[in-house]
């Protein structure tokens, strides 16, 4: 993904190309859903940091394609990846072993899915 721009054709990177597609489709209205694209990286990656790396030019790409602040866009996407942290199976994981709380981590899930939705719709 990251690295896809680097070919002998001198096609564009997958990030972009996505870019593009997406400030097409969404269009003016996509910074309302930045913070839901770092929180959804941070969920399957179960990093903020990996969220960050994975998306950060995607959101850099919309910006510029929407002629928007590319910092206030990867901003919002850092702060969805923090929020997506809180549900990231890993960490659920780590946190109930950690309190012998093993067995229950669909209980976990669900009181922490609040503030991750309170924080990626507000940020947006």
């Amino acid at each position: 993904l990251i690295n896809s721009g680097v070919n002998g054709a001198e096609l564009a990177s997958m990030p972009i190309v996505m870019a593009r597609y997406v400030a097409d489709s969404v269009g003016s209205i996509y910074p309302l859903l930045a913070p839901a694209v770092g929180a959804l990286g941070a969920f399957l990656a179960c990093s903020n940091t990996v969220s960050n790396i994975m998306f950060s030019q995607f959101q850099f790409g919309v910006a510029q394609s929407l002629g928007i602040s590319g910092a206030m866009v990867v901003a919002t996407q850092a702060v969805g990846a923090a929020a997506g942290n809180m549900v990231a199976i890993h960490n659920v994981v780590a946190a109930s072993a950690t309190v012998g709380l093993l067995g229950r981590e669909g209980s976990t899930l669900r009181k922490t899915i609040w503030p991750t939705l309170y924080y990626v719709l507000f940020t947006g």
